[in-house]
């Protein structure tokens, strides 16, 4: 299978991989699935409390143990603890997943959005260049595309209309990226993401709140009346579109930047009323539904191109919600035995 630049992709699990944000979401995810492919990883995270640090500590507990596996709690805001993990795990490749997440949140709390996403990034950036690696990786968001009326979104669209602080933020790393690839010859993905979802994912997310309301038979609330559409994207899917680009680094652009964008989403939004009715199916329960006007930072819609994926990776998202809400509904009854 070829990759960008008509490289070969093989994934090599040889490399030592270094995950920001190792106790997040996706950085769970990603973890077990390189520790599953036979390489050395090393997680590290804040452990803060935005959300359920009990869920952190629970991902934490399926990964230790596992051969090959490292994690320490660090600060990505402490520059000086971040050129201190580089300097003696050296990686050959890192994966930046940590920053502080959400958008209602950024309204309310925008300092540690600034301190999370703006100068941690910073930090990451300036150790790549002090302690040289093969690749950054770094986690963009769909929500850099603000309320963009071109659909589907794309890569080559204009982004310079964000909604909210945090979308700002995410505008911000792509910029930063671009310029420590160009000025010290980094190279770095930015990977766009749209609306994760699955087994051990966010609390503060829309479907896994919906899913804990209903169970316990509270009332759900629903933006916009219903009227909104997002492309949710199953996290085999994520962690596979990033697999697949790890050990296959951008050659340089026309300006001389190794650097590439790519989105990451199923490209099929679905109606929010929708996926909440096939929630409501696997729960085997009808939530009781409140209505609401759209929230300040919200989009009506999110669409995801993927043709440069695609064309360089040969490799688009496809779990169907179907599936993809059947996996996530059997983990959140076990994880909390309802």
């Amino acid at each position: 299978m070829f990759g960008r630049n008509g490289v070969v992709m093989q994934f090599d699990k040889n490399k030592r991989y270094m995950i920001t944000g190792g106790a997040g979401f996706i950085g769970f995810h990603l973890s077990m699935r390189l520790l599953e492919l036979g390489a050395s990883v090393f997680g590290f995270d804040n452990m803060n409390d935005y959300y359920d640090v009990e869920l952190k500590k629970a991902r934490i507990r399926e990964l230790e143990g596992k051969s090959g596996y490292l994690f320490k709690k660090a600060d990505l805001a402490d520059k000086e603890q971040v050129f201190s993990l580089f300097e003696s795990f050296k990686p050959d490749i890192v994966i930046h997943l940590g920053a502080q997440a959400g958008v209602r949140y950024s309204i309310d709390n925008p300092d540690v959005y600034m301190q999370s996403n703006v100068m941690g990034f910073f930090h990451i950036l300036e150790a790549c260049r002090h302690y040289p690696v093969e690749h950054l990786v770094f986690a963009s968001s769909s929500s850099v595309y603000g309320s963009n009326k071109k659909i589907p979104f794309s890569t080559e669209d204009m982004v310079d209309a964000p909604v909210s602080l945090y979308a700002a933020t995410k505008k911000s790393n792509e910029l930063m990226a671009h310029a420590y690839s160009k000025l010290y010859g980094i190279p770095v993905t930015g990977l766009r993401f749209f609306t994760v979802y699955g087994p051990f994912g966010r609390p503060d997310m829309a479907y896994y709140k919906f899913a804990m309301k209903i169970m316990k038979r509270e009332k759900i609330q629903i933006y916009n009346n219903g009227d909104m559409y997002r492309d949710f994207t199953y996290i085999d899917d994520v962690v596979k579109g990033v697999v697949n680009i790890l050990c296959n680094p951008p050659g340089a652009d026309e300006n001389g930047a190794k650097y590439k964008i790519y989105n990451i989403g199923n490209h099929e939004p679905v109606k929010l009323m929708d996926f909440i009715g096939e929630l409501e199916r696997q729960l085997g329960k009808e939530a009781d539904k409140e209505y609401l006007p759209m929230q300040p930072g919200d989009v009506y819609r999110t669409y995801a191109d993927v043709s440069e994926l695609m064309k360089d990776f040969e490799f688009k998202p496809d779990t169907s919600i179907i599936e993809g809400i059947g996996k996530f509904v059997e983990w959140f009854k076990e994880y909390y035995q309802f």
